[in-house]
């Protein structure tokens, strides 16, 4: 994740160094008015970047600070970076922008304990201890498909009425408190790979688990929009959501083929690309070619690859041949985890 990080005074700059610190795993960059830090040429220009680029921005200072920068490029709860501001002392980490789907709630929480600091957490559901659908969504690789449905169902808990969830998933563990999976409460869940899925409760939350991987093959020097073509009639043909792709996969061949280069950006997913020796190990039953076996060294790219990247999983597409093109899609083995 790309961090920014801003402080306007010395002390605030002695504090983000310590913040950086505490996010090895993250790309932090800190940016400041001094020699050794990253230089901006205003708040504005740096907050118009920031919003658009980063997983999360932190403001090192007031917190009027960080609202009056950020509030111009805020777009919405399902893609605005997490917020934060620390005062320079560093006594409070105050989540100020996407506390739950952004992850900002959880970062401040993670720097409050490194930095000894209070975290001021604001939102209801964590205030109060009940369920936060959205943040769980997160924390499972869940998107939320339609997030003006969050306040009813936040509402609902808060209120202490049930919340209905339906899912073509296993579920393991209890429950949380309120959600239930038998009636038909008015707010519900739905956990599903499936656009075209009913919406069982009259305010229904979509969480859609990022799990359907894309296996492809084409012809060298394939235009990119042909490939990309097909693979949208298909997921259209199998009626799920745009939201369930995970990553496209392919042979190691194929790394440097724009087709499949711009149809993982298309999709905004990662490419992954496997030798012919490790699509020849993984095991089940796929359509073979003598043809593809000579190009490439295994018999079947696609659907190989596919069920590579998914680990095993369920075939939802065989192999499919058309116009240069092979395609297969595998969903992983998910399951509800409470």
């Amino acid at each position: 994740m790309n961090i920014s990080v801003i402080s306007f005074t010395a002390r605030g700059r002695a504090l983000g160094a310590r913040i950086a610190a505490c996010l090895p795993e993250a790309r932090v960059t800190q940016y400041a008015r001094a020699e050794g830090f990253e230089p901006y040429a205003s708040l504005d220009a740096f907050a118009r970047r920031a919003m658009a680029e980063d997983g999360a921005v932190i403001f090192v200072g007031a917190t009027g600070i960080a609202v009056r920068a950020v509030a111009p490029y805020v777009r919405g709860k399902d893609v605005d970076p997490a917020v934060l501001a620390v005062d320079e002392n560093g006594r409070f980490v105050i989540p100020l922008l996407s506390g739950h789907i952004g992850g900002a709630n959880r970062l401040a929480e993670q720097l409050a304990a490194q930095l000894g600091a209070v975290p001021v957490i604001t939102t209801a559901t964590d205030g109060r201890g009940v369920f936060a659908a959205d943040s769980w969504a997160v924390q499972h690789g869940c998107a939320v498909a339609e997030t003006g449905e969050i306040k009813h169902i936040s509402g609902a808990l808060l209120r202490g009425e049930e919340v209905g969830l339906r899912s073509e998933f296993p579920i393991c563990g209890a429950l949380p408190a309120g959600v239930t999976t038998a009636g038909q409460p008015d707010n519900g869940i739905l956990i599903s790979i499936y656009e075209r899925e009913a919406r069982p409760f009259a305010h229904t939350l979509r969480l859609v688990p990022r799990i359907v991987h894309i296996g492809v093959g084409c012809r060298r020097g394939l235009p990119p929009d042909r490939l990309c073509a097909r693979v949208h009639e298909i997921w259209a043909q199998l009626g799920l959501s745009r939201r369930a792709a995970a990553s496209v996969a392919s042979i190691d061949l194929k790394a440097d083929e724009p087709a499949v280069l711009e149809l993982a950006r298309a999709w905004d997913v990662p490419a992954r690309f496997y030798t012919a020796a490790e699509l020849d190990a993984v095991p089940g039953d796929f359509p073979p070619s003598a043809f593809v076996r000579e190009k490439t060294g295994t018999d079947n790219v696609c659907q190989r690859a596919a069920a590579r990247a998914a680990r095993g999983g369920r075939c939802l597409l065989e192999k499919t041949a058309g116009d240069g093109v092979t395609v297969s899609m595998y969903c992983e083995n998910w399951r509800i985890e409470f």
